[in-house]
């Protein structure tokens, strides 16, 4: 049983308005590029595409605006000179579970709070 589907589709983004809505909304979502070229009107690979244009384009604006987020640094020191004038920092962090440790006080400096759950910390 084989259907065909008589839906035209255009694929194009029509401003750099719509290229940066199309790039926010990409990395917001998380879809797959097939899925995402879905809801956009274009296939998988010019998703894709559109995608990592944005991405690149973004990343040029920012840097060229000096908005970048600064992302490596040598030592805690000079982390901790980058965020000394800021009042508030988010983080966003992941629990990793890992292997329980078999000595009872190593088990207590892991433990997380979650039933059955040993957590990394970082």
């Amino acid at each position: 049983m084989g259907y065909t589907l008589d839906i035209e589709v255009t694929p194009s983004l029509a401003s750099e308005e719509e290229l940066l809505f199309f790039t926010l909304f990409s990395l917001k979502t998380g879809l797959t590029y097939d899925a995402l070229g879905f809801v956009s009107g274009m296939d998988a690979a010019n998703a894709k595409r559109n995608q990592q244009l944005g991405l690149a384009v973004l990343q040029h604006t920012l840097a060229a605006a000096q908005r970048l987020p600064r992302r490596e640094f040598k030592d805690a020191a000079e982390f901790a000179a980058y965020l000394q004038n800021e009042t508030t920092i988010i983080i966003d962090g992941l629990e990793q579970s890992r292997q329980r440790p078999s000595d009872d006080a190593v088990q207590r400096d892991f433990y997380s709070g979650k039933k059955s759950a040993t957590a990394s910390k970082l």
